[in-house]
């Protein structure tokens, strides 16, 4: 059956018989979790089956994978599960471990090999596999089938706090700039290339720069999902929530002179037809292309700083802080259900209240 297809006034084609990002990315993800489940012991289904409601997809994803470690932990290094494969463990198993044994494995994880690989973990995700141990272990808890949780008995990893990078408003204009102009001194191929990916690179980051949008939100946007009469870009939230989230004047006109240039003249692979924004190869641009392209551009204009996209999202969070000083209007826009986490990110004190404390005290008079 062919696709049905729609050419809208600016003669941007959207096939309506493909899924959507989104609904793809469910089907990837459900069938994907099925196969992991497969490499872990039978129970552990009801656990991943009942926190179905109330996670994503890829938490889930996430969760497994990290499930998955504790129990090669357990038959690598437990003397107890030397000679065990992963079909026998039972609930009785898991029950019988002792808080000594869970601190155990908190200190493999800090560095271990998987698949010969080696692995190691930072206090971020030393924290989420612990957590996703300490809620395997609450599940069945709380349902009486274990009368114990030794997780519960051991502290969890403490996480330090960070500076928050971001890009001040002079980096802000020299990196559009960059992207803008990079090109003028470029000759052949390279020319070429920048001129191919300038329009669709300046519309993501100023998108990004001017919305405060998630990397993967901007890679789940279809064609559809901007509406130029609001200005206002449909996305998906984590959780699964769908949210409007307003631009101006200059997220506006990136997306128009990208959308009605350069993406309109590009003739999508198929089942990517209605991606907002495609790669090179035809393709909608994946969460790691976007991340390398930020990279890229930012390494020309702040080498000293480590732009990533979720840098650009605290800058512009910061600036939204800044001029309007409401906390809930910021919380809001960058899609926190915690308002606390948005304080803790831009309510802190101002660098250039910091800056200005760097002057005030006199240490010898002139």
């Amino acid at each position: 059956m062919a696709n049905k297809e729609n050419t809208s006034d600016e003669g941007l084609r959207v096939s309506y018989d493909v899924k959507t990002y989104h609904e793809q990315k469910y089907i990837d993800y459900t069938l994907r979790l099925r196969e992991i489940l497969k490499t872990l012991p039978s129970f552990a289904k009801d656990y991943f089956r009942a926190i179905e409601p109330t996670t994503s997809a890829n938490t889930r994803i996430s969760y497994a994978y990290d499930i998955r470690v504790f129990f090669r932990f357990l038959m690598e290094n437990n003397p107890v599960y030397k000679n065990y494969t992963i079909d026998q463990f039972t609930l009785a198993d898991i029950e019988n471990l002792e808080p000594v044994d869970i601190e155990e494995y908190q200190e493999y994880l800090k560095v271990y090999k998987n698949d010969e690989k080696q692995v190691t973990n930072t206090e971020k995700g030393l924290a989420r596999k612990m957590s996703a141990l300490r809620s395997f272990y609450g599940y069945y808890f709380k349902r009486q089938a274990i009368s114990k949780n030794p997780t519960l008995l051991v502290d969890m990893p403490k996480l330090h706090e960070k500076a928050i990078i971001r890009l001040d408003a002079d980096e802000v204009v020299r990196l559009l700039d960059y992207v803008d102009h990079g090109g003028d001194h470029l000759t052949g191929q390279k020319k070429a290339y920048f001129e191919k990916t300038r329009n669709r690179d300046l519309a993501i980051l100023t998108l990004l720069l001017g919305t405060g949008i998630r990397v993967s939100e901007c890679v789940g946007l279809d064609i559809n999902d901007v509406d130029f009469e609001n200005n206002g870009i449909k996305v998906m939230r984590k959780g699964g929530n769908e949210m409007i989230v307003y631009f101006g004047e200059e997220v506006e006109n990136a997306l128009k002179t990208y959308m009605y240039t350069t993406r309109r003249t590009t003739l999508p692979l198929p089942g990517h037809e209605n991606a907002l924004f495609l790669s090179t190869q035809r393709k909608r641009m994946g969460v790691q292309a976007i991340e390398n392209m930020v990279k890229k551009y930012a390494r020309e204009v702040t080498p000293n700083k480590k732009i990533t996209p979720h840098k650009l999202r605290s800058t512009y969070g910061t600036s939204l802080y800044k001029e309007t000083g409401d906390i809930y209007l910021v919380a809001d826009v960058l899609g926190h259900k915690d308002v606390n986490t948005t304080k803790k990110h831009y309510a802190a004190i101002d660098e250039d209240r910091r800056r200005q404390a760097a002057n005030i005290v006199k240490l010898r008079e002139v």
